[in-house]
């Protein structure tokens, strides 16, 4: 019988457990150096895939260091730090799976197409979670306000006391616990109460038209001064703001820290009130007069 044939190489997209069965029975049948010049291409591509697997890990792990270094030097937040270099990671590994296996002969086109269809369906899925991610991962990178502040933001306001990746926590005035998502809050407007260091009190305070209007001035800017909390630089503003339907209102405007705000406002108010009655002056308030007219029946 003429003796077969044997190529010198097969082609890469030959079945593994198929050219395997093969391989065994050629050296059952005492065909062993045939099957060694054969099975020569299989080995070299299995070798050249470790070798990939290798050099492509060693890569991967040096790019994530790299990337951790340089974020870090920048002080970016730990939590980006290492979800941006565990994601540039995994990218890396499986571009660098996918090259391997392609080069052992298995078809990866169908398992790019299985990758993205699953990464589309997850993604719908997820959508309202991955757009609380970019949110917390925008709020982590461009730190907008930090724990300790009190803001206004997502419909709500109050001290923040921990940011996730997913949800702020914040803690009301009444020290209740709200949690909010994180695109709430980068959707709209964000107020950091006490982003700076000093903060101005708004007050308005009326008097009477019949009040002698420079003695209340020097009055409200005499309180002001002897109240150590206000601050001398900038200085505080006191005067006339509007005449008013029933008083002339003075705007009171003093400096102050932002942990100062709340109790020196309060402490104003009452002050001012009681100081402006001591001197003889009036706070006058809408009043209304009825006036009552007698109709004679006729």
């Amino acid at each position: 019988m003429p003796e077969e044939t044997v190529p010198e190489t097969a082609p890469e997209t030959m079945d593994l457990a198929a050219a395997a069965a093969n391989t065994y029975d050629r050296f059952a049948a005492g065909e062993g150096m045939d099957v060694v010049i054969a099975a020569t291409p299989y080995l070299v591509n299995l070798a050249i895939a470790i070798a990939i697997l290798l050099i492509g890990k060693i890569v991967a792990f040096s790019i994530r260091k790299l990337i951790k270094k340089v974020m870090t030097a920048r002080k970016i937040d730990g939590t980006i730090i290492g979800f941006v270099a565990g994601l540039v990671y995994a990218i890396i590994m499986v571009g660098v799976v996918l090259a391997a296996l392609q080069r052992i002969g298995v078809q990866t086109t169908s398992f790019v197409a299985i990758i993205g269809a699953a990464g589309l369906a997850i993604g719908l899925a997820l959508q309202g979670s991955l757009a609380n991610f970019a949110a917390g991962f925008m709020l982590i990178l461009f730190k907008p306000f930090k724990v300790g502040n009190f803001i206004e933001a997502g419909g709500t306001a109050g001290i923040v006391e921990e940011i996730d990746i997913f949800t702020t926590t914040l803690r009301t005035p009444d020290n209740r616990v709200i949690i909010v998502p994180n695109n709430a809050i980068t959707s709209g407007a964000i107020t950091n109460v006490n982003a700076r260091d000093t903060r101005r009190i708004d007050l308005t305070i009326g008097v009477s038209y019949n009040d002698d209007l420079r003695a209340v001035k020097d009055l409200l800017l005499k309180i002001l001064d002897e109240d150590e909390r206000v601050l001398k630089d900038p200085a505080p503003t006191v005067g006339v703001l509007e005449l008013g339907d029933s008083s002339v209102n003075f705007c009171v405007r003093p400096w102050v820290k932002a942990s100062d705000f709340f109790p020196t406002m309060m402490d104003l108010n009452m002050t001012i009130k009681e100081r402006i009655e001591a001197a003889g002056f009036s706070i006058p308030f809408p009043q209304q007069d009825v006036h009552l007219h007698t109709v004679e029946k006729s």
